[in-house]
This record gives structure tokens, sequence and C-alpha cells, in this order.
């Protein structure tokens, strides 16, 4: 069982940039891969970035389209917590943010290991 808690969200003005954090603790195997998800009001969940890293090779991202450029996706493992800075934030991030553990499913998607815990509110007025 892993326990993850997101923080970090808040009401932000258009262009304006917020650091979100996935902090991780309980019992849970070693993973390789991290990712954030969000949920807009009435929308299905969406996948939003990706980290991937391994002791000897370092580590790589991935992003959706519309976060690209204006997103990035880092981790402190010594912490247990992964981060997601957004910049230049628009109204159309607003959302319920999410992590979760990821793994590379067969059509190049990233699928959600782990039961959602309660997100973080990201609102993004205009």
């Amino acid at each position: 069982q892993v326990h993850l808690v997101e923080s970090g969200g808040g009401l932000v003005q258009t262009g304006g940039s917020l650091r979100l954090s996935c902090a991780a603790s309980g019992r849970t195997l070693s993973t390789n891969a991290m990712g954030w998800f969000r949920q807009a009001a009435g929308k299905e969940r969406e996948f939003v970035a990706a980290i991937l890293w391994n002791l000897w090779s370092g580590y790589g991202t991935s992003y959706t389209d519309s976060v690209k450029g204006r997103f990035t996706i880092s981790s402190d493992n010594a912490k247990s917590t992964v981060y997601l800075q957004m910049n230049n934030l628009k109204s159309e991030d607003t959302a319920v943010y999410y992590c979760n553990a990821v793994k590379r499913g067969p059509g190049g998607d990233y699928v959600p290991l782990g039961s959602w815990g309660q997100g973080t509110q990201v609102t993004v007025s205009s």
C-alpha cells in the first residue's frame, strides 16, 4: 500500500506559475516511473506528464502536447517527492491534479498503477 499526497495547488492568474508536490510514503515496491494526471470539471482524467528514472542511466520525462514547454516534471528521490512546475498557466489548465505510479502501456500511453488520492485543485483565472 502506497500513500500519495498531492499539494501546492491554488488560485493563480493567467500567465502565473505554481509548483505541485507529490509526497510518497507507506509500504511500496520501488518504482521507476511516476506521473501527473488532471481532471477538469465534467471531463475525464487525462495524462499530463511522467518521469522515468534509473540509477545507472539517469532519468527521462514525457509530456502531453498541451503542456510541453510550460510544465516541467522532476523528482527528489531522497525525499520521495515528485514535482510538477507549471509556468505560463492558462485557463484550460484548471483541474484537480493527481499523481500516481505509472508504467508504459502497449500503445505508448502511461498506465496508472495505484489508487487515486485526493488530488490538489489548480484554478487559473482569466
